[in-house]
């Protein structure tokens, strides 16, 4: 038997409102149970909205051991070059992202075939006149979808009975060092590098005795590491915090220049 919370697909479609508005509907689903995790009503889904969503089911559920989403950019930058706050959230807990191949939506067949349950069963119903509205209708199809509709995919039961009947499975990545990347810049007269993270622009100290040189950045998921490009001496280690634009170093390394 395949466990609960082996994979979490999501993905979001598109629902009018009764004066034509459009709504997006973010859901999630268990890919072995076919739970319906979460299904909820935005006026536009962002990356910051996945990472609330998300965590509000993680907290409900459990952290699944990897999340399979398409490439829009609000489940990842990678095609930018960079991440996104959900990839820098699933890195933090070692959870493992798989992503669909571009331009073959047949990867995450099961959410496209949930969708179109869901939007026939909302077709049957009188249209939604506000986005409050729509979301008592779709939490009346959670409810119907994974308690009382039988599903052929998990032997007649229904989601709720099939999740519930699994082992769940646990994140087996590190949650503490993700992979790593890395970018070279120069300090500026202030002593900072800049860095964009999750659309966020940081400032990292290195050091005014240090402005001007060219450096090497080590970026994981909790910290910065500063490196002189030419030498290879490590100038600062800085402690990343998402919520503060300046990352401080944590200490001043062997070697290095004191301001």
């Amino acid at each position: 038997m395949r466990p609960g919370n082996q994979t979490w697909q999501s993905d979001f479609t598109h629902v009018k409102l009764a004066n034509g508005q459009d709504i997006e509907v973010l859901n999630f689903l268990d890919d072995h149970s076919r739970l319906l995790l979460g299904c909820q009503a935005h006026y536009r889904v962002t990356a910051r909205i996945v990472v609330a969503d998300f965590m509000k089911l993680v907290t409900e559920f459990g952290a699944p051991c990897s999340t399979l989403t398409d490439n829009g950019l609000v489940f990842t930058a990678r095609f930018r070059k960079g991440k996104n706050a959900f990839e820098y959230l699933l890195e933090s807990l070692g959870i493992e992202q798989k992503n669909s191949r571009p331009n073959h939506p047949q990867t995450q067949g099961k959410i496209e075939r949930f969708h179109q349950t869901l939007k026939r069963w909302l077709a049957a119903q009188a249209k939604p006149r506000s986005i409050q509205e729509l979301q008592v209708l779709l939490d009346q199809f959670q409810n119907l979808y994974n308690t009382e509709r039988p599903h052929r995919a998990v032997n007649g039961q229904t989601p709720r009975q099939a999740y519930d009947a699994r082992p769940k499975a646990k994140p087996t990545k590190d949650p503490i060092f993700g992979p790593a990347r890395t970018r070279t810049d120069r300090v500026d007269n202030a002593g900072k590098v800049s860095l964009r993270r999750a659309g966020k622009q940081h400032h990292i100290g290195v050091g005014r005795a240090h402005a001007g040189k060219q450096v090497f950045l080590i970026i994981d998921s909790r910290r910065v590491m500063v490196t002189d490009l030419r030498s290879g001496e490590i100038l600062s280690e800085n402690q990343i915090e998402p919520a503060r634009s300046y990352w401080p170093k944590l200490k001043a390394p062997e070697n290095s220049l004191e301001l």
